[in-house]
């Protein structure tokens, strides 16, 4: 069983070879052209100057480029630092600045910004060069068996990723996880939806998250369905793709859901294809899961409506199961996935207390940042979400409230 992002590209190469693992627009790449892709460019960041254990921030809205990149920085064996495309240049300034990578890559889905010009501005990169998606292409150079050596060299505990938090709250943290880690909840969340390779993922999901990036890019991997990346979410360009693509899992926000429904001449179309779909917000209205679920044309008709609890420090650490009721699912975010489990700490009368999560998908600790891992992580393995709970007699879990003296 393949525990490193490399291992997974290069099975997923020789398991689906001439399938398609990407779609955008005209562009299709398959399986076996994306290992092609990234193996090309993983050899043109070592020529500029990335050497294993370095880290690349990508900034830019999902697309086939985005994959490349990302892809790219774990076959060269170093750390992706994905950059929420919603962050301010200053912003996303800070996280490179506080990360220090080699290569930023950045790019923009359209011309109301221009990322690169922002970043420049905003921050002084000294030793780090920024790259333009746009000339990804040009960045790759011919791979060799020593490209190849470096990918095969990634250990499953050597980390992959860090993800940073909102900072809704409090100043963004870096949650560090593992090439095992993110492998494994990427493996747990197909399974639990059933991921498989006749499937075609509608991904609106930002690729710089959990959902986009563990539950999209690495799920995707290891099932073999195909992904067809939404930069910018419109209702018109959903259907149209749903309908023509026959787009089968639509992970998203309910407010996606919410604009499919309501959207004019849905009636006249047909979006049966779809099958899966996984939300993750604290509330969901019970009336939404019911519409969604509901045949055509008072519905979606969609036969498998689940919700998670998806954040940087434990990835997806609790989900729905086909055959929750629409209560369930509207009010819970489902119950822990194999390798997790959740307790509620110090239960007031009402059940509630704060949340924590223990097993396999817990961060390693907060990047450049042992206090703060302190803080979130005790002796005993359980993080802290600073979240407020409740757990039912089935282990499902309500979110209820935020510890105000918990940043995130």
């Amino acid at each position: 069983m393949v525990d490193t992002i490399p291992a997974a590209l290069v099975a997923a190469a020789e398991r689906f070879g001439s399938k398609p693992a990407y779609a955008e627009g005209s562009r299709v790449l398959t399986f076996a052209g994306l290992l092609r892709e990234v193996r090309s460019t993983a050899a043109g960041y070592a020529a500029r100057g990335m050497a294993p254990g370095d880290r690349v921030c990508v900034w830019a809205p999902n697309s086939i480029d985005w994959v490349i990149a990302a892809l790219a920085v774990s076959y060269a064996g170093g750390t992706l630092v994905p950059v929420d495309t919603g962050c301010t240049g200053r912003e996303a300034a800070d996280l490179v600045e506080r990360t220090g990578p080699t290569l930023v890559v950045v790019g923009d889905a359209d011309l109301d910004r221009r990322r690169v010009d922002e970043l420049t501005e905003a921050a002084d990169l000294p030793g780090t060069r920024v790259v333009d998606i746009t000339d990804l292409a040009d960045l790759g150079v011919d791979a060799d068996e020593s490209t190849d050596e470096v990918a095969r060299s990634v250990g499953p505990d050597d980390i992959a990723d860090v993800l940073f938090t909102s900072g809704a709250t409090g100043h963004p943290k870096g949650a560090m996880s593992a090439h095992r880690q993110t492998v494994g909840v990427a493996r747990t969340w197909s399974q639990l939806g059933g991921l498989n390779s006749h499937d075609r993922y509608l991904a609106v999901n930002p690729f710089s998250s959990a959902l986009g990036y563990k539950a999209g890019i690495v799920a995707g991997l290891l099932s073999g369905s195909t992904l067809h990346p939404f930069a910018s979410f419109d209702v018109e360009s959903a259907m149209d793709l749903i309908e023509r693509q026959r787009i089968t899992v639509l992970p998203g926000a309910p407010a996606i859901y919410e604009s499919l429904l309501a959207a004019p001449g849905r009636a006249q179309r047909d979006l049966s294809s779809v099958r899966l779909a996984v939300t993750s917000a604290a509330v969901v209205p019970v009336e939404l899961v019911e519409q969604m679920r509901a045949p055509k044309p008072e519905g979606l008709g969609i036969k498998t409506v689940v919700t998670a609890l998806a954040t940087p420090e434990a990835a997806v650490a609790t989900m729905g199961r086909q055959g929750d009721s629409a209560e369930t699912v509207a009010a819970t975010r489902g119950r822990p996935v194999p390798g997790m489990e959740a307790r509620v700490d110090s239960p007031g009368d009402d059940g509630a207390g704060e949340l924590l999560l223990r097993g396999d998908f817990v961060m390693r600790g907060y990047f450049d940042d042992p206090v703060g891992t302190a803080e979130a992580i005790d002796a005993d393995g359980w993080l802290h979400t600073g979240d407020v709970g409740v757990l039912d007699e089935d282990g499902n879990l309500r979110i209820t409230d935020r510890l105000g003296a918990r940043a995130r």
